[in-house]
């Protein structure tokens, strides 16, 4: 660490798709600078060191954790292979940034956490849902009881993701590094997002399988949900529809309605309008194209995760938080495994 500078040196993990998004919001910052990118694959490394003003190319990890400049390692390496980076980052004293989903199993998450705890390191992770103000209006309302009771909080995540993709990388579409499909790559960020609104999910019954897509993995689910609270639920997910659709959240109470989604909010009620109306985002995550994405909750989590570093605070969505979307969706795996409820 360089102490409390007002300059935080960054260093990503893995040169592919979203590592880009990462690299151009730090080049933003005045308070972030790119000072290391590592890949297997120097050409990667460097293509990206050179976008965005990075003076370090690695292609072993050890080397540029060696950097004592160094203050922040963002993980975007295939999501199987998070834990050990993390792991080695926080072992090096570096604070963590990494993509979602934080792993791909439990064990291996509570390894990271166990890591960064042991060094006194920050653990942050990308679920960039969070920053939406709709998000964050509802579940401040949910939370202050404004919609009464909660009856039915529903997800729907239905991406179209072609057989190009699937095929473009290895790791894409395997239990071993994508951890799962639909699910676990697209859909955890809207799975984390329903259960921080509507808080804890007690159980799972699930369906899912590969319907038109040749991988391991699952591209269609569907996914009865009960709630801590009682309330209840529907999670629907895949990468097997076309064309994309809008990504949407829909909120049931006894006193009132929130429905929301990537092209806004399409309903907002409550029976004594106590609820104002949260202004527009853009942190919303692509439906059809990876590499289509805003940048904006990006913008949030890196400014987060700055302000964490400086001030020794826990990151707004620290390796706990990121946690829980996972438990659920392995959850979620078990329970189409055996065709049976399953309890978190």
């Amino acid at each position: 660490m360089t102490g409390l500078s007002k300059i935080i040196h960054f260093g990503i993990v893995g040169a592919g798709v979203i590592s880009a998004s990462h690299a151009k919001v730090i080049s933003g910052n005045p308070h972030a600078r790119l000072l290391a990118v590592c890949d297997v694959d120097r050409e990667k490394a460097e293509k990206l060191a050179r976008a965005y003003g990075a003076a370090h190319i690695f292609t072993e990890l050890a080397d540029m954790l060696a950097l004592e400049q160094l203050d922040v390692v963002i993980i975007c390496l295939p999501s199987g292979m998070h834990e050990a980076a993390a792991i080695a980052a926080a072992n090096a004293g570096k604070h963590i940034l990494c993509e979602k989903p934080i792993d791909i199993t439990l064990e291996k998450i509570d390894r990271m956490l166990e890591a960064a705890d042991k060094n006194n390191v920050k653990l942050g992770c990308v679920y960039q849902r969070r920053t939406m103000p709709e998000a964050i209006a509802a579940r401040q309302a949910i939370q202050e009881g404004k919609l009464g009771k909660m009856v039915l909080g529903d997800a729907y995540l239905k991406y179209y993701r072609s057989p190009e993709y699937y095929k473009s990388a290895g790791w894409r579409g395997t239990w071993e590094h994508d951890g799962g499909g639909a699910l676990m790559n697209q859909g955890v960020h809207g799975i984390d997002l329903i259960q921080w609104m509507m808080g804890d999910i007690a159980s799972v019954f699930a369906h899912s399988a590969a319907l038109v897509r040749d991988i391991e993995v699952e591209d269609t689910a569907v996914v009865a949900v009960k709630y801590k609270s009682g309330a209840l639920g529907v999670i629907q997910g895949a990468t097997s529809v076309y064309p994309a659709q809008d990504t949407r959240f829909e909120l049931h109470g006894e006193k009132g309605t929130f429905i929301f989604g990537d092209n806004g909010i399409q309903l907002w009620k409550t029976a004594d309008d106590s609820v104002e109306i949260p202004g527009g985002s853009e942190a919303a995550s692509p439906g059809a194209d990876p590499r289509d994405i805003s940048l904006e909750g990006h913008v949030v989590l890196i400014d987060d995760m700055i302000d964490a570093v400086l001030n020794d605070r826990e990151p707004m969505i620290n390796g706990a938080e990121a946690r829980k979307a996972v438990a659920v969706i392995i959850a979620i795996y078990e329970s189409s495994r055996t065709g049976k409820e399953v309890f978190l």
